[in-house]
């Protein structure tokens, strides 16, 4: 049965492993992809909006899982947007689902979330291909990989003027958006090794599949041989992890989730604001009896669940660490761009924030990772451009 296909894929426990092709299979040609960006987020980070559009595009990951139930979905978050994957039985049920997110981002935010539908076969059909790998965060949570140059081109279909009329979906009643385990509690925090690198990396589309994923791999292991291994440039620890006592960071969450009036929004707010407080009580008391604080463990556990590596034919991290080692990076990068492999994006982030799936504590749960103030949507203003430089130069040649 198609449905059970992304469960009962081979786990991968490294990161690295997904530049290994031969750890990913064929996406079911009956299967549907799914793509959503905020239109204008680029505006949205200028007026100092990131959270409400990293919130947008982490509702359409919520919405399809809370459709899926108990179905393994494949899912990439991509700060202002996501990809994810569905099979035939999910399809009309996410359609329906993910076209009531995008009429909820316009009336509670007044964003325009761009949602589209594009059956597997169509990306065959254009000659390109979708296979996909699932990598372990933990032992409750895995995330999907994908690789093919699908993705992109779907992508591409999804944002084009003429093709995106085919494939896009039209807002309809924000009432039946289930955003059930959506929350946005945590103050932004500092990275855990100085300051945080947002990274998008593409290789240009020339490569066939082995030299692509050879890039890819050369900068994985760039990237260690700076960084040192995974904890030493991971954007998280739970010392500086602190959920927020201030209501307005709250706010994205209560609009979402707390029903179309004002009162009741106000209602969801103050809740959560007080589930907040009294997490600090009861991190206090527990000490006070000499107990090892639950909030501490939970916490850690957080930390595990963190998505802060992600690969959909398009390579993003969240690297945390010092200015020197990051300069060093952007070195290699750009003499890879200049070799003509691939281009790139950065942006530089003194903080990070979560945006967090939670559907039970201790256990199943995922935490989004992005610059606080732009992170992957402003690094890929920057790839856009070096997309740009690229063409020039080759265009002159």
């Amino acid at each position: 049965m198609t449905a059970d296909f992304f469960t009962q894929l081979p786990l991968l426990t490294r990161f690295r492993e997904i530049t290994d092709l031969n750890a990913y299979r064929p996406l079911p040609a009956d299967w549907t992809i799914f793509v959503s960006d905020v239109r204008g987020s680029t505006r949205a980070v200028a007026e100092g909006r990131y959270k409400e559009v990293n919130m947008v595009g982490a509702a359409t990951i919520t919405a399809a899982l809370n459709v899926a139930d108990e179905i393994e979905i494949p899912f990439v978050f991509g700060g202002d947007g996501a990809v994810l994957a569905v099979p035939p039985p999910l399809a009309e049920p996410t359609k329906q689902a993910l076209s009531a997110v995008s009429g909820l981002a316009r009336e509670t935010f007044n964003l325009e979330l761009r949602v589209g539908a594009i059956p597997v076969q169509t990306i065959l059909d254009g000659g390109y291909q979708v296979f996909v790998a699932r990598l372990a965060l933990n032992m409750q949570v895995a995330q999907a990989v994908f690789s093919g140059g699908g993705i992109r081109y779907a992508e591409q279909l999804v944002k084009d003027a003429v093709t995106g009329a085919d494939f896009n979906i039209a807002p309809s009643d924000p009432a039946a958006a289930n955003l059930s385990g959506l929350e946005c509690r945590w103050d932004t925090i500092q990275p855990a090794h100085g300051t945080a690198l947002c990274v998008i990396v593409q290789t240009l589309p020339q490569f066939d599949p082995e030299i692509t994923m050879a890039i890819y791999r050369n900068v994985i292991d760039e990237i260690e041989q700076i960084y040192g291994g995974d904890q030493a440039y991971h954007p998280l620890h739970y010392d500086l992890m602190q959920i927020s006592a201030k209501p307005q960071a709250l706010w994205s969450e209560a609009r979402l989730r707390g029903g179309a009036s004002s009162l009741s929004q106000l209602t969801y707010l103050m809740r959560i604001y007080a589930l907040n407080l009294g997490m600090y009580g009861y991190r206090w008391l527990q000490q006070l009896r000499g107990e090892h604080p639950w909030w501490d463990q939970y916490r850690k556990h957080v930390v595990t669940a963190a998505d802060y590596r992600k690969y959909d034919d398009t390579l993003r991290m969240i690297i945390s660490g010092t200015e020197a080692q990051h300069e060093a990076l952007l070195a290699r990068l750009t003499a890879h761009f200049q070799a003509g492999e691939l281009v790139f994006g950065v942006h530089r982030s003194p903080e990070v924030m979560l945006t967090c799936l939670v559907f039970k504590r201790m256990e199943r749960q995922i935490h989004f990772v992005d610059g606080a103030d732009g992170g992957f949507t402003l690094a890929a203003q920057d790839l856009k451009q070096r997309q740009r430089q690229y063409m020039v130069v080759n265009s002159r040649e």
